[in-house]
């Protein structure tokens, strides 16, 4: 996994997990960002819900997002609360990577900052929704 090649401890919590699973995981996990994948087309209902779900036990951690979504469903996610959402044509993994590590340190428009800033190490949850 790439995450774990850029320095990044990974909490891989496997397919078909509930808003209320990937919450559970991503606090017991003390978790910084949460990744989720989602090729199922339910992007719009279970993405508010896990964003629910993650505010309603207490997690304060970004949400990145990649999957099958539709250009039109994107805005509707970050409104949601999704930090960034990476679809089939985003496939520069090492990009990805460095934007998830500027995300972590606040700061999207300077991603070396972040790899000095002691991003690596950070724990990262994974989830597969599976659906």
């Amino acid at each position: 996994m790439r995450a774990r090649d850029a320095g990044m401890d990974v909490v891989y919590e496997g397919i078909r997990l509930t808003p209320s699973q990937i919450a559970a995981s991503a606090l017991q996990e003390g978790v910084h960002v949460i990744g989720l994948s989602i090729l199922s087309g339910s992007h719009r209902e279970l993405i508010p819900a896990v964003i629910a779900a993650l505010r309603d036990a207490g997690v304060d951690a970004p949400v990145v997002v990649g999957g099958i979504i539709p250009e039109q469903d994107v805005a509707a996610l970050r409104e949601a609360g999704v930090a960034a959402v990476y679809t089939p044509k985003d496939f520069d993994i090492t990009r990805i990577m460095w934007d998830i590590l500027a995300l972590l340190a606040g700061n999207g428009s300077q991603p070396a900052a972040a790899a000095q800033d002691g991003a690596p190490g950070t724990p990262v949850a994974v989830a597969d929704t599976g659906a």
